[in-house]
C-alpha cells in the first residue's frame, strides 16, 4: 500500500549559512552530489560529462529571465514595488505582484524608476492575487532598461553586474522566466563542449518560471494545495530527439524541475507530444514518469513543491538521505548553491 504523505513530511533544518547568497566563481566549479548510488559521490560539476554515455541526451530550459522587479510610486508618492509574473505577448500589458502600503486600484497610475508609466487595468491571475497593468512603452523594452534582476528571497544582497550575468544561463534566449532554471546555470561553453565531444546530445524546452516557484506550501494536505500555472513550449525537434535517444539505448537527463516538468507535462495524454501551453502540474510521490531517466537539480527549500517534486522522481527516503548528507558535507543550497545528479526511482510504465 502506497505511504500518504503531508507537508511536514517534506521539512528539514537546514543552517542558514548553507544558504549561497553568491555563485561559486565559475559556474562548472560547483559541487555536484552524485545521488545514483549509496552510498552518494561527492563530485565536482565538471565531472558530469563522464557520468554520461554517448548517445544521451541533455533536456535544457532555455527561457531568459527577465529584470521583473520594479520600484516607484503612486501619483500620492506612496512607495509601490512590483514583479513582473507574465508579459502578455504581443500587447503593452504584463501581470504583476505588487507591495504598496495600500494597493491601488483599477484606473490609478504608477510611475516606476521616474522613467515610465503604468496603468492599473484591475486584478487577475488566480484568486486575483496579481494586478493587470499597462505600460507606457514595450514590457521587455521598458524591463530591460529600468528593471533589477529579481533575485529570489532569500538572497539578502540587492542585484548587481555580477547578478546580472550569473543569475542567467549561458543559453538563455527566450525571454520570460522571472526565477532563472537554476541547475543549468552551472554549465559554462567548455562543459558544453566537452559534452558535444563526449556524444552526449542536447535540447531545449521554454518554461518561463513563474515567482511561484518560491511560494510556501500552505496547507498541510498536499491535495488541498493549488498549484501556480507556467507557460512552457515542446518543439518538434525535441520530441524527436528525444525518440531518437530512446530507439538508440540511450538515457534523457533534464537539465532542472522545470525542465522536467515541461516534458512530463508535455507527455501527459498519448505520449510525448510538441506544443505551448500552460502546465499546473503538481508532482507528487507516486507520479508515473514518462519521459525523464535522470535528473539534474540544485537543493530545494524545506517543505516546496520541489522538494516533493524530487522525491518523487528518486524516492522519498533516498532524497531525505542525500538531504541530510548533503548539510553534512555543507553543500550550498538553493538558487547559487550546489546541484545533485539523481537517477529515477521507478520504471516508466510500458517497459
Amino acid at each position: 500500500m502506497s505511504r500518504t504523505y503531508s507537508v511536514s513530511d517534506f521539512d528539514f533544518a537546514l543552517p542558514p549559512d548553507l544558504i549561497a547568497q553568491h555563485p561559486a566563481a565559475e559556474r562548472s566549479a560547483s559541487r555536484l552530489l552524485d545521488g545514483r548510488s549509496d552510498p552518494p559521490v561527492d563530485r565536482v560539476f565538471r565531472e558530469l560529462p563522464e557520468l554520461l554515455n554517448p548517445g544521451d541526451l541533455l533536456v535544457f530550459n532555455d527561457t531568459k529571465v527577465i529584470k521583473a522587479r520594479l520600484y516607484g510610486a503612486k501619483a500620492s508618492g506612496g512607495a509601490v514595488e512590483a514583479l513582473v509574473e507574465r508579459v502578455l505577448p504581443g500587447t503593452r500589458e504584463v501581470w504583476a505582484h505588487m507591495r504598496a502600503s495600500k494597493s491601488p486600484k483599477a484606473g490609478a497610475v504608477v510611475r516606476f524608476a521616474d522613467a515610465f508609466d503604468a496603468e492599473v487595468l484591475g486584478r487577475c491571475g488566480p484568486d486575483d492575487g496579481l494586478f493587470h497593468l499597462r505600460l507606457s512603452g514595450d514590457p521587455f523594452e521598458l524591463l530591460e532598461q529600468h528593471g533589477h534582476v529579481p533575485l529570489p528571497p532569500y538572497i539578502e544582497h540587492g542585484d548587481s553586474a555580477d547578478d546580472v550575468r550569473r543569475y542567467q544561463t549561458v543559453f538563455a534566449r527566450e525571454p520570460g522566466a522571472v526565477a532563472a532554471p537554476t541547475a543549468a546555470l552551472h554549465f559554462d561553453e567548455a562543459l558544453l563542449a566537452r559534452l558535444a565531444e563526449r556524444g552526449v546530445g542536447t535540447a531545449h524546452v521554454t518554461l518561463h518560471v513563474g515567482a511561484g516557484t518560491f511560494q510556501p506550501v500552505r496547507v498541510e494536505s498536499l491535495a488541498e494545495h493549488k498549484m501556480h500555472s507556467e507557460w512552457f513550449q515542446v518543439t518538434p525537434g525535441t520530441v524527436d530527439a528525444i525518440a531518437r535517444c530512446r530507439a538508440a539505448g540511450g538515457k534523457v537527463t533534464a537539465v532542472g524541475t522545470t525542465t522536467l516538468r515541461a516534458l512530463e507535462s508535455a507527455a501527459l495524454v498519448g505520449g510525448l507530444q510538441a506544443g505551448a501551453r500552460e502546465t499546473d502540474i503538481f508532482i507528487t510521490p507516486g507520479f508515473d514518469f514518462q519521459v525523464v531517466d535522470r535528473l539534474v537539480t540544485n537543493f530545494h527549500l524545506p517543505k516546496s513543491t520541489l522538494m516533493m517534486l524530487v522525491s518523487a522522481f528518486a524516492g522519498y527516503e533516498p532524497i531525505m538521505a542525500l538531504y541530510r548528507h548533503a548539510i553534512e558535507q555543507r553543500y550550498r543550497f538553493f538558487s547559487y548553491g550546489d546541484a545533485m545528479l539523481l537517477e529515477r526511482a521507478q520504471e516508466r510504465s510500458g517497459d
